[in-house]
């Protein structure tokens, strides 16, 4: 069993400094296997922003899978938009906009979404489905997929199909061809995990989606600051999402949820809710 810690939409820029330092204890004492950054580590892409990020980052324990996300890429400098879009992220934050990181028992493949001609939702290219099939044919059936983006590839029906990221469907019938287990995004600021298989029929394949809070910005909409941790087996995934509570001034789990592989896809069995420690 590897354990992941799943951050995301951090927003350096905007975010409560209250909070640093303990999320960076709660994330240490996890000892996790892998950290994984799901986009938006700043506000409005300026230099600051990114050596605030990059400080926080160094921080955390390693190794770490970090992409970039929309407000990644700058909005009122328009030529670094359409020339350089991701320079600052790329210099300060991850010289690959395909990080990952592979064991034994799992490979963490992140992928850039972010695009600088769309302000919000982001986009996949059949380049990187591509580059997504090539990296998974010298991987064993036996090893947990999966994937990091910004933007999601499924949602909950009252958001709307429109916020997942473009050519989610294409994107979809690759998973199903090479089994990606679970997928990982952030965006939203919205907690959520299930199975994809309500919105995509794909001869009974499943990926389990996993959605991150944000950990650290005050643009919570209406959501505390969270973060998630994942413990994953090739047959079961456990997601223990971890809530900022205020008068305490920690981190500490709020809720929990149990995946198990059927047939199917995922069934969920409801680990129901953490008692955080006084």
């Amino acid at each position: 069993m590897r354990t992941l810690v799943h951050l995301s939409d951090l927003h350096f820029g905007r975010v409560d400094p209250a909070l640093l330092a303990p999320l960076v204890e709660t994330v240490g004492a996890l000892a996790p296997d892998v950290v994984v950054v799901s986009g938006d580590l700043t506000q409005r892409a300026r230099r600051a922003q990114f050596i605030q990020a990059q400080a926080f980052l160094a921080r955390l324990p390693g190794p770490q899978i970090v992409v970039p996300g929309n407000h990644d890429v700058p909005l009122y400098n328009v030529v670094d938009r359409l020339l350089r879009p991701l320079h600052k992220f790329r210099r300060y934050i991850e010289p690959s906009l395909n990080p990952s990181y592979l064991d034994d028992e799992i490979a963490v493949l992140g992928i850039n979404t972010a695009r600088a001609l769309v302000l919000k939702n982001g986009r996949i290219n059949a380049a990187q489905l591509e580059s997504l099939r090539a990296a998974w044919s010298e991987i064993g059936e036996e090893v947990v997929k999966v994937v990091v983006t910004h933007h999601p590839f499924d949602v909950p029906a009252h958001i709307g199909a429109a916020q997942r990221v473009g050519r989610a469907g294409m994107a979809m019938s690759l998973f199903a061809q090479h089994g990606a287990d679970v997928l990982l995004a952030g965006h939203l600021h919205a907690s959520r995990s299930g199975g994809t298989g309500e919105r995509y029929a794909l001869g009974g394949y499943e990926a389990l989606v996993v959605s991150a809070g944000t950990a650290t910005s005050t643009r919570g909409r209406g959501e505390a600051n969270s973060f998630n941790v994942l413990r994953l087996q090739k047959e079961r995934v456990e997601v223990e999402r971890f809530e900022w509570l205020p008068d305490a001034r920690r981190f500490a789990p709020t809720a929990g949820e149990v995946f198990e592989r059927r047939l199917r896809g995922w069934a969920s069995a409801d680990a129901g809710p953490a008692t955080p420690q006084a």
